[in-house]
């Protein structure tokens, strides 16, 4: 097959590229421009799309002795992921921009292009897995790494989308990838892996949203009483389940920590309150993707996923025109608005990917 290999310059991406060269196709790698500030420097294992990180990939794509482009992406992530991430926020939700990321740009800008140019599919160094079932619809499995596993952010993929996408180091674990990695000559074997939010090279996700949405005063309220126990600058700065910053210094009645609760951007209030309030049992959801192209029943069981690592529970999915419910058997805690909730099969471990959806509401 002709192969279009995303390579971030780092050393996932670098050893799939390699792999996909290995199996006989024709691959050209890309490394996608992301940052408006391309010529920033990388700090350490945070932010990406640096000019390090484009050099890196070039490097690779020499070891490997394929052709190397770099293409501008930079206006269309901004626009579909930061903006988007602090709009999210600015409504009290908590967005996902890896999740948003793998949607938007990589396997619907990237892959519509990649198909207009007459390739067959776009090969990333994502840790997941795709094995083709007995009616030949593509299955979305998590990797055999556990700890690196991320189906979770590719359960946003449609069939279509997965039909043309390729992960090759999804069977493989990370410290063998790494190995191989410097087996090849590859320079990036030893480099650090990026974390936290790629856009935000500083990792001050509250300082990054301040500038962007200014001042919007608000109270923190006890959600039991009511009454204000902070004042606050926006509600962009607080998620579900926060226990740290928020502001409020008298201990509560019990001794026990707060947490936030709930977030009402219109009247600017955060309502926190004891671990317990946190149970959530029931979620409902709005825009499902289903990774065969249709929900696999009127009604059927599942493991979720609420996080990217961890949040897991067996439950009762019960899809609809715009959305899903979903019952669980036992309570999950700090499930937020914004958030995206994965469904997995439970007859085969929890391994296969069946859908997800945008969380909107939780009880």
């Amino acid at each position: 097959m002709r192969v279009l290999a995303a390579m971030s310059g780092g050393v996932d991406s670098a050893v799939a590229a390699a792999r996909a060269v290995d199996a006989g196709h024709d691959v050209v790698g890309v490394h996608l421009a992301l940052s408006q500030t391309p010529a920033a420097l990388r700090a350490g294992s945070r932010g990406c799309c640096s000019r390090e990180d484009a050099a890196d990939a070039r490097r690779a794509a020499d070891v490997l002795d394929i052709p190397f482009y770099v293409w501008d992406f930079a206006a269309r992530f901004t626009e579909d992921v930061v903006d988007d991430f602090v709009a999210e926020y600015a409504q009290g939700h908590t967005p996902n921009p890896c999740l948003r990321c793998n949607e938007k740009i990589k396997f619907s800008a990237l892959l519509d292009r990649a198909l207009a140019l007459g390739f067959d599919a776009v090969c990333t160094g994502h840790y997941a897995r795709l094995v083709r079932d007995a009616d030949g619809i593509h299955e979305l499995r998590r990797a055999v790494d556990p700890g690196k596993d991320q189906s979770y952010v590719l359960a946003v993929l449609t069939s279509r989308q997965l039909a043309h996408a390729m992960f090759p180091i999804g069977d493989t674990e990370k410290p063998a990838v790494r190995a191989e990695a410097a087996e090849r000559g590859l320079r990036v074997a030893d480099k650090p892996d990026s974390h936290d939010i790629c856009f935000i090279p500083s990792g001050d996700t509250r300082a990054f949203l301040a500038e962007r949405l200014g001042a919007q005063p608000g109270a923190v309220v006890d959600d039991a009483t009511g009454a204000e126990l902070a004042r606050h600058d926006g509600v962009h700065g607080f998620t579900v389940g926060q226990r740290k910053g928020l502001g409020v210094h008298a201990p509560a009645g019990d001794g026990r920590p707060r947490y936030v609760l709930g977030i009402e951007p219109v009247s600017g209030t955060v309502r926190v309150g004891p671990a317990d309030a946190l149970d959530v049992r029931s979620i409902e959801a709005e825009r499902p993707v289903w990774s065969s192209g249709r929900p696999p029943g009127e009604r059927f069981a599942c493991v979720v996923q609420v996080r990217a690592h961890g949040g897991l529970a067996a439950a009762v999915a019960e899809p609809a025109a715009d959305g899903v419910r979903v019952e669980l058997d036992e309570p999950l805690r700090g499930v937020a608005p914004g958030q995206a909730v994965a469904l997995y099969r439970p007859d085969v471990g929890g391994d296969v990917v069946l859908g997800s959806a945008t969380i909107t509401r939780t009880s």
